[in-house]
């Protein structure tokens, strides 16, 4: 049986219209923040914010398949039967019930199996193409959970690339191929720090350094961060993208994100210049740059 404070929930959470189509499109196939948006004609923002809404409730869950979220109904738990019953009560001859299954069903999927570009992967490379300033002229991009965002390291003499899996390499070589670029792509020895093997190959030093985490739970490594501390040049930048609740193993869950973020960042030596959040397809990102503490000071100085 269940507690009636849950019943209450999935009821609030369910009881809007928006939510009710949702349901009824993720009960029929998966389908991304961006495929929804286009079948119910709203914005991807507000179709997350209604996402979210039922993913804490238990009623949907995400699945990840490389950079892209989708959603479904949620499998074997109590929420999940209340949906079916919920679900099971509505007419699905009601004809913004049947137009909505009907433009979800004419809606290619978004699975990459060749690259794809995200909307959160292109909030991210404007964030790039605006901060890189001057434009550095060898970049390094460690994770690169979002391919797209090699595009702003284009003009840059050098570029490499340190993924973790031989998926991760197909899509950035596709996104540089696309791009026209030019870019040293190293599948990684392991996910957790960066080995001397792993910096020959990428290349020399770095006058900027991106690391893009941002659907990893856990954040990054210290060890992974120290690494690429050591790959910048002494007048280097980094920028770190990772998810808003990423906690590392043996942090208190009671630190702010951002406090947490900087903290760790000062560990391996370096001070953030700034800190924003993104939303996009569903997902809660901190992106932060930072740089050695002389370099803020002369950059503040030379304005």
């Amino acid at each position: 049986m269940t507690e009636s404070r849950e019943l209450l929930r999935w009821l609030r959470a369910a009881a809007e219209p928006t939510r009710l189509r949702l349901l009824a499109l993720c009960a029929a196939r998966e389908l991304s923040v961006s495929d929804l948006a286009k079948v119910l004609a709203q914005s991807e923002p507000r179709v997350s914010r209604h996402l979210r809404i039922l993913t804490e409730a238990s009623l949907v869950e995400r699945v990840r398949q490389g950079q892209w979220v989708h959603y479904r109904i949620a499998r074997g738990t109590p929420a999940a039967g209340f949906v079916q019953g919920l679900l099971g009560q509505l007419d699905h001859s009601d004809p913004p019930l049947l137009g909505d299954r009907q433009r979800a069903q004419a809606q290619p999927m978004a699975w990459p199996g060749a690259w794809s570009v995200s909307r959160l992967g292109r909030e991210l490379q404007a964030v790039l193409e605006t901060e890189m300033n001057p434009r550095p002229a060898r970049v390094l991009f460690i994770g690169l959970e979002h391919p797209q965002i090699l595009a702003a390291a284009r003009h840059s003499a050098t570029c490499a690339a340190l993924v973790y899996s031989r998926r991760a390499a197909q899509a950035a070589r596709a996104a540089a191929e696309r791009e026209r670029q030019l870019c040293r792509i190293v599948q990684t020895d392991g996910a957790e720090t960066l080995s001397g093997r792993d910096l020959a190959r990428a290349g020399t030093e770095f006058d900027a350094v991106v690391i893009d985490l941002s659907t990893r739970r856990g954040g990054a490594p210290e060890a992974l961060l120290a690494g690429a501390c050591a790959a910048l040049v002494a007048s280097g930048r980094l920028w770190l993208f990772e998810r808003y609740e990423a906690a590392p193993a043996g942090v208190t869950s009671a630190e702010h994100p951002i406090a947490r973020l900087r903290r760790r960042l000062a560990a391996v030596g370096l001070q953030c210049r700034r800190i924003r959040p993104i939303e996009a397809d569903g997902e809660h990102v901190l992106v932060a740059s930072a740089a050695r503490p002389q370099v803020n000071w002369l950059l503040e100085r030379t304005g």
